[in-house]
């Protein structure tokens, strides 16, 4: 259907609404997800600050040992949904040096790839990468005081390696001992002493270490760590820059987050759906409004027509009774002068010919005036096979005339429906079954009781029968197949049987013929 212009213009307008309201939800979508995405940002800054003041609180003259710091990070990861933490979980732990190097790592470390870590923030869809800085770490290469924070390996792997690097034997601890037993490095469990001040009291100085050439006495590194002073300055130096902590990967899973903006993107969909679901319920309540007022104006218009033709019904149906009486004089005149002794023939043939046409006009006008007339139903119990042997008896000298066999059969059953107007049904019924009968044909009347409880009339000839193409238009008004008939004995049957509710069908005789059959009759009582 084609809109006009004002349907056009609600429907734009609808349509406009919706899509506001849909990208309304999907710019709130967006801002969910973004605010899902930070609320992890801010957790990754709170572990790396709340690690960095652990590594602070736990280093010593600038060292932290990494057999005390890991025990801590394996807390922090094994415990996912901690006070620290919270719902997003904590997958693993990488700590980096100043270069991005991993010191090393606890979690699933398999996270942890060159990519990842180049890019500082790296969403893979189950988790997230953040590289972060750990505040207050830094180095100066020549400060001689600093605060940076030296990861190192266990006691006993840095002071081997140290007399390995220094040429010294190594020795092996005994059986059931711990550490090594070389004088020059301390043991595992080494405490450095302190003196009366509370100050770590300096290392021996390593044999054969007093002076090196280019590195200076080693008194001028008093500043390190003690365990640290056994080794030159480019030995420090280079000891720092691959341990020195300076920030921290941290790998955190983002099912909670994913979670959230699942149900928040449903939530949107579910808000948009049912925007457009009322957008639509709108139109369609616009456009019914808009045609049940149209409707409204054409009933207006139809009842003033209705009451318009029901006012030249009455005028045509008052004329026609009118015009009758006039036809009855004419007719009545012309059969006075037909039987006047001396009339000549051609006199006679003439009146005869007036008396015909006058019965012709008068059928027609009684057909009209019943066609016309206000059906109003008046139900009574009609017993069909009485009503169908009194028509039978009414129109006998039709069917002498023509030599026809009529008989009724089926059972013998009640209806409930205005006597005057089923009487008349059946009079127009089997008067159409004789005009299109041949002579010496079968007329027969059957009644039968339905499956749904009601009765049907048929009314069966072996005439010529009704084409298909035609089932339909012998029920209007005026339409004729015989020279004798009006076109108004089927408009009315169908009008009547319109006023009760019934039904009938104009349906081929087998072998010949047509039979029209009434349905849905109520049985009475």
């Amino acid at each position: 259907m084609e809109l006009n212009r004002s349907q056009k213009l609600v429907t734009g307008l609808l349509a406009g609404a919706w899509l506001l309201v849909v990208g309304w939800q999907v710019r709130e979508h967006v801002r969910v997800v973004e605010a899902a995405r930070s609320d992890l940002r801010n957790r990754s800054h709170e572990i790396a600050s709340t690690l960095g003041a652990v590594t602070r609180a736990m280093r010593f003259r600038g060292a932290i040992f990494q057999e005390r710091l890991e025990p801590v990070l394996e807390e922090l990861v094994t415990v996912h949904t901690n006070a620290l933490v919270g719902p997003a979980g904590l997958l693993a732990v990488e700590l980096l040096n100043t270069e991005g190097d991993p010191l090393f790592a606890v979690g699933q470390t398999n996270l942890f790839t060159r990519e990842v870590l180049a890019e500082g923030e790296h969403w893979a869809g189950e988790y997230v990468a953040f590289v972060q800085p750990l505040a207050g770490d830094t180095l100066g290469p020549d400060s001689a005081t600093n605060n940076t924070t030296v990861v190192l390996p266990s006691f006993r792997d840095l002071t081997n390696s140290a007399a390995r690097d220094h040429g010294f034997p190594r020795h092996e601890p005994a059986a059931g001992g711990a550490g090594i037993t070389n004088a020059a490095f301390p043991p595992a469990d080494f405490i450095p002493p302190t003196n009366a001040a509370g100050q770590v009291e300096p290392p021996p100085v390593l044999p054969g270490e007093a002076h090196h050439p280019g590195e200076g006495d080693r008194s001028r590194n008093n500043h390190r760590a003690p365990w640290m002073r056994w080794m030159s300055e480019g030995e420090f130096k280079a000891f720092t820059a691959k341990r020195e902590l300076h920030g921290l990967a941290l790998v955190m899973s983002t099912d909670n987050s994913r979670t959230v903006c699942t149900n928040d993107w449903w939530l949107r969909c579910i808000i948009a759906f049912f925007a457009g679901i009322s957008a639509l319920g709108a139109g369609l309540a616009w456009r019914n409004m808009g045609q049940t007022a149209e409707l409204q104006i054409r009933l207006v218009r139809a009842s003033e027509l209705n009451s318009h033709l029901k006012e030249l019904n009455l005028a045509a149906a008052g004329l026609a009774h009118e015009t009758r009486n006039p036809l009855n004089i004419i007719r009545g005149l012309a059969q006075m002068v037909s039987r006047v002794p001396d009339a000549p023939p051609e006199v006679r043939e003439k009146t005869r010919t007036i008396v015909d046409e006058t019965d012709k006009v008068t059928a027609q006008l009684t057909e009209f005036i019943n066609y016309s007339r206000p059906r109003e139903v008046r139900r009574t119990k009609i017993s069909l096979t009485a009503a169908a042997t009194e028509i039978i008896r009414t129109l006998n000298q039709d069917i002498a005339e023509k030599n026809l066999r009529v008989e009724t059969t089926g059972e013998a059953l009640d209806i409930e429906a205005d006597e005057q107007l089923f009487r008349q049904v059946l009079f127009n019924l089997l008067l159409n079954a004789i005009q299109a009968a041949a002579p010496g044909g079968h007329i027969e009347i059957v009644t039968q009781r339905e499956r749904d409880g009601t009765a049907s009339v048929a009314v069966q000839d072996d005439g010529p029968g009704v084409p298909p193409e035609r089932r339909q238009e012998i029920f209007k008004p005026y339409f004729t197949t015989t020279q004798r008939g009006t076109g108004l004995g089927l408009a009315v049957v169908q009008q009547i049987v319109l006023a009760h509710g019934w039904e009938i069908q104009c349906l081929p005789n087998t072998p010949q013929g047509a039979i029209f059959r009434l349905t849905h009759l109520k049985i009475a009582g």
